[in-house]
């Protein structure tokens, strides 16, 4: 038997723990390269006008506004001011008690202006409950928008008028809606299209999934157009998806895109584009608008529970009104005129809407108990009695 001295098994163990170290050295290099190319690859961001106000070239979609003219860029520029200032007066009409619930729009003008003016007359849209710019681009009166938030009816214009679906409180469920009247569509041999809204929250949802199979198998003329304004009530879009919302789209066999959403340049060509896809026969689209919600989720919301004053300043210096603005100032032979003019009929605007909610009746504060069952019940009885007696506990005899 040979003995090894106490050097040599030192400098054997030494060398073979060299050899190991390498090894796992190379292994862990080779997992690291691994990750990296399997990776998401970096979102593209489709950007026409940058936050500062300036043109920038994109090939793949210049052609949509090459021949926009500086009225219509005004035009834009008009819809973008008037929404805000028809959604600021519903905030202020629910904060003073005249509806009940409010879901703000504010910083996603782009995004909807821009979308809903890409659309043709005969294409069909289906809402949620937040597109107030969308409606404005179909012709809704937006006092009409306001009687449900108020109450008073589900809803106060024919979709079949505007072309225009009621909105939809339940999330996500449009989408099946689309989906459904998009098939149609493609059966009825009509060269039309079909546009869905939802926001990054409903993207968890089954609804939407559903609505992304069915369409792609079925070929269907509809586009999806999601506003990612970064947070579905509390929930931040970062813990819903491991990949950029447009992504998903490659797993059901449709194109997917990312817009800058706070662009109305980029989202009426980007929109434009998808429509015209439809039309043609070739599916559907997933557009991803990447915006941000300036206020509350509702006014039932506390955002600043949730989120930073930060975040928020970092988005307001991306203002889509501001840069188109800057824009037309810059690049048009817009003059302060114009401005003015339009401060002027907003104030007009706000003055209407508020004194059109003002003049509708009061919501019937019973209705809810009427028709739960049909021949009624001991329980909802029961609760009717409840209320009553809530309401009749204010000194004006009115509730609240």
């Amino acid at each position: 038997m040979t003995v090894e001295s106490t050097a040599a098994r030192t400098q054997r163990r030494s060398a073979a723990s060299g050899k190991a170290g390498t090894s796992r050295g190379r292994t862990a290099a080779k997992k690291t390269a691994q990750a990296a190319d399997s990776a998401p690859a970096e979102p593209q961001l489709v950007q026409l006008l940058t936050p500062e106000g300036q043109r920038v070239s994109n090939p793949e979609y210049d052609g949509y506004v090459a021949s926009i003219t500086p009225d219509e860029l005004r035009g834009l520029y008009r819809d973008m001011v008037l929404t805000r200032r028809f959604d600021a007066e519903a905030t202020a009409l629910q904060r003073q008690g005249e509806l009940g619930l409010w879901a703000s729009l504010l910083g996603q003008e782009a995004a909807q202006i821009g979308s809903g003016r890409a659309l043709n007359d005969e294409d069909y849209v289906f809402p949620t409950y937040r597109e107030h710019g969308v409606a404005w681009c179909r012709g809704v009166d937006p006092a009409n928008l306001l009687g449900m938030f108020r109450g008073v009816n589900h809803g106060g214009w024919d979709p079949n008028s505007n072309n225009f679906h009621l909105y939809t409180i339940v999330i996500g469920s449009q989408a099946l809606h689309a989906t459904g009247y998009a098939m149609g569509v493609a059966k009825d041999g009509a060269e039309s299209a079909v546009i869905a809204y939802f926001g990054d929250g409903a993207s968890s949802q089954g609804d939407v999934a559903e609505a992304f199979t069915f369409s792609a198998v079925y070929n269907a003329p509809v586009v999806f157009f999601c506003q990612n304004n970064q947070w579905a009530i509390s929930e931040p879009t970062h813990r819903q998806t491991r990949v950029p919302l447009y992504q998903r789209a490659q797993g059901y066999g449709f194109p997917g895109v990312r817009v800058d959403g706070n662009d109305v340049l980029a989202c009426l060509a980007v929109t434009k584009q998808a429509l015209e896809r439809a039309r043609r026969g070739e599916g559907p689209t997933l557009v991803e608008a990447f915006t941000y919600r300036m206020g509350a989720h509702t006014t039932s919301d506390d955002p600043t529970r949730y989120r930073g004053d930060d975040e928020r300043a970092a988005w307001e210096a991306k203002d889509p009104i501001a840069r188109l603005r800057a824009y037309l100032l810059a690049e048009t032979d817009t003059n302060e005129g114009f401005f003015e003019e339009l401060e002027t009929e907003s104030e007009a605007l706000g003055k209407r809407v508020r004194e059109a909610v003002r003049s509708m009746p009061e919501p019937d504060k019973f209705a809810i108990f009427e028709n739960a069952y049909a021949d009624g019940h001991a329980l909802v009885d029961e609760e009717r009695a409840q209320f009553a007696a809530y309401q009749a506990s204010f000194s004006d005899g009115e509730g609240v």
